[in-house]
């Protein structure tokens, strides 16, 4: 080929890059050094509620004040808003007014996890369990024999709440599920991965030595004391309780070149990072910043602290009263970013993906156009016009970013809080890391992506 031909190839076809050969010596460290935050930050997050409480502490290590309805604000004001410690908006104020609209990028902080039943402790055969009720899509199996910690809260009736954290802290006990043995599972092989294991049987295993008095449930009653002596509650107040079961694992790099990084909730706290890094580094944006960090998104958005609830509406419809800027006005003129992995391209398992389409690992930032499932039902489009304007702002800010669908057609789906956003009147693109293992109790991105996708947001908050 000559060299007339070959540069007129390049100039005429669309050609992704390994992200590894676009970058330098210096931007490789910076990724290095965004990869480690992250990590501290995933590791000291593993329900919504550590989530919520950790981006408050660093938010306000950056000046990020409580925001109170009626306070002053000016172009450079940064408030934030606790939404029942389950979910969270942070908002840099702009120099042009809120009827010019804001950036907002939105992720999510929960993960798919093992909830407790509210009244969940029983003894069979002198074994204590706790019962489980599934949250978000797993595959049960996956949970089974894995070391578990209980994260979460307790509400008594006197309106204290007792934290409950057992299994982080290398001294503590661990929890587990117990699994089949392969020796005696002729009959389970014979059922579908979604059969045998009923969600019922996610029952984890918690105490067996039981207590010297002649009475029945004596496991029980040693464990139920073991809790009352250390937390000062007794069975009764498990019915106001929030208690997760979560994987025990620690976030560890992966690989001889330590390239990725393996943790549980990536999805999607890798997201919720990346927005939350870009917002405390936002000083005096053109148009206000805003970064939300919600709840409830493996269940569809819903109550009180999910992407549906009116609390958006509330602190957004503040921010608006303080400039006398209609909330419509607002919605119509912005941007949200609604930042979500996606699946990353596996070679293992090709056959569920379309090549042309997927994401890559190490290609960069993942932006989905559309997601939802079949005819992209249930999902939001993003016009041509909001693609052609990411494409110019991460041209002009280096950030390598790459197209992405989740999935072949017909194969399946997800969602993200985007249609929710959408439905707001406001022009809302999908974006964020691609993820290997998405759903397991132990996931997989690369550190390449994790940092493009913080790059490119914060990009979109410095919009000019």
């Amino acid at each position: 080929m000559t060299k007339e031909k070959s540069e007129r190839k390049d100039k005429l076809f669309y050609q992704q890059k390994n992200g590894y050969d676009l970058i330098d010596k210096k931007e490789l460290e910076l990724v290095e050094s965004y990869c480690k935050g992250y990590i501290s930050y995933l590791n000291g997050a593993k329900t919504e509620r550590e989530a919520v409480a950790s981006g408050i502490r660093l938010a306000e290590e950056r000046g990020f004040v409580p925001y109170k309805t009626g306070m002053e604000l000016k172009p450079g004001s940064k408030v934030y808003f606790s939404n029942r410690s389950k979910a969270l908006m942070l908002a840099v104020i702009g120099k042009k007014p809120l009827s010019e609209g804001s950036i907002i990028a939105a992720a999510h902080v929960d993960s798919p996890r093992l909830d407790l039943k509210q009244v969940p402790m029983y003894e069979d055969n002198e074994i204590c369990y706790l019962k489980t009720h599934y949250y978000g899509g797993i595959k049960k199996y996956q949970w089974l024999t894995i070391p578990l910690e209980l994260h979460g809260v307790v509400a008594l009736k006197n309106g204290e709440l007792v934290d409950i954290c057992i299994g982080k802290d290398k001294s503590d006990p661990i929890f587990q599920i117990t699994d089949l043995l392969p020796h005696l599972n002729k009959e389970q092989r014979k059922k579908s991965a979604e059969e045998f294991v009923p969600g019922e049987t996610l029952n984890i295993v918690i105490g067996t030595i039981p207590d010297k008095e002649d009475v029945s449930d004596r496991v029980k009653l040693a464990v139920m004391d073991i809790l009352n002596q250390k937390y000062g509650i007794t069975e009764e107040d498990f019915l106001s309780a929030e208690l997760t079961a979560v994987p025990a694992y620690e976030v560890r790099e992966v690989g001889f070149d330590r390239s990725l990084i393996a943790g549980y909730g990536h999805d999607d706290r890798v997201c919720a990072y990346a927005e939350l890094a870009a917002i405390l580094e936002t000083e005096n944006p053109e148009k206000t910043a805003v970064c939300i960090l919600a709840d409830k998104e493996e269940i569809g958005s819903e109550g009180v602290s999910g992407m549906k609830s009116m609390a958006f509406e509330r602190f957004m419809g503040d921010l608006c009263d303080t400039q006398g800027v209609k909330l419509t006005h607002c919605f119509a003129n912005s941007l949200c970013i609604s930042a979500d992995v996606t699946n990353a391209f596996d070679p293992v398992y090709p056959d569920v993906s379309e090549k042309r389409n997927a994401a890559k690992i190490n290609y960069g930032m993942s932006i989905c156009k559309f997601t939802g499932h079949g005819g992209k039902s249930e999902s939001n489009d993003a016009s041509a016009e909001v693609v052609a304007r990411l494409r110019r702002i991460f041209a002009e800010n280096n950030v390598v970013w790459q197209m992405a669908e989740l999935g072949k057609v017909d194969q399946g789906g997800g969602g993200t809080v985007a249609m929710y956003m959408a439905e707001r009147d406001i022009d809302t693109i999908d974006a964020g890391v691609p993820v290997l293992s998405m759903h397991a109790p132990y996931e997989t991105v690369s550190k390449f992506d994790c940092y493009m996708t913080y790059k490119g947001i914060k990009a979109v908050y410095d919009e000019k």
